[in-house]
């Protein structure tokens, strides 16, 4: 049964927080918010976390995992940022984008685009998801919170606890965070390629 955490969308309480963050480290999945509708997350390492985001999502190996980072910083230990693609991360952090990067050896290779040995990344802008992230001190392995056969992500925690309630180990509840999932830009090429049009103004990229 998954634990329920009611956080301040604003100022999550730094208690929760602690303990949300000790079930991560312990192995646990999350369910969390985002800038962008809530994710599925686990500690980078945790190839049972991994693998119960993808049944409950019914991925296959060519899905881009994404590493939730808390600044930008971080964002670049983990993936290779050419000169060009420098300036639009940037500019785009925090916020409602992931980018298909190549990934640096800091990635364990099992969350790797099978051919590209490319990884999905982001920053994002919501307190809570902040919160757990510096409280972490790593990225969150993550990916939306869209179950098999629907159309948009679930927005209300309570339900989430409700449907999802034996398959993650806590849900963190800061009210409706969205629907709509992030902008998805693949930067792995010369030039820029939007994947899914989402949240953030794909414009810049086009």
């Amino acid at each position: 049964m998954a634990r329920y955490y009611d956080v301040h969308p604003d100022n999550p309480q730094a208690r929760s927080i602690r303990q949300v963050v000790e079930l991560v480290r312990g192995g646990g999945l999350i369910a969390y918010p985002t800038d962008s509708c809530f994710a599925l997350g686990c500690q980078l390492g945790n190839r049972e976390g991994r693998d119960r985001i993808r049944e409950i999502r019914h991925l296959d190996e060519r899905h881009h995992f994404t590493l939730v980072c808390r600044d930008f910083a971080q964002l670049g230990q983990f993936v290779q940022v050419s000169n060009s693609a420098f300036r639009l991360v940037k500019a785009c952090t925090p916020g409602s984008y992931t980018f298909i990067l190549p990934a640096t050896p800091e990635v364990p290779r099992r969350l790797l685009h099978p051919k590209k040995r490319t990884v999905g990344v982001r920053v994002p802008g919501h307190p809570v998801a902040q919160a757990l992230l510096a409280e972490l001190g790593e990225p969150l392995l993550s990916s939306t919170l869209l179950l098999p056969g629907e159309d948009e992500p679930m927005t209300q925690g309570w339900e989430i606890k409700e449907r999802l309630d034996h398959l993650v180990d806590a849900v963190i509840d800061a009210g409706d965070c969205g629907t709509e999932p992030t902008t998805v830009v693949d930067l792995s090429q010369p030039e820029p390629e939007i994947l899914r049009r989402g949240a953030g103004d794909p414009s810049r990229f086009e």
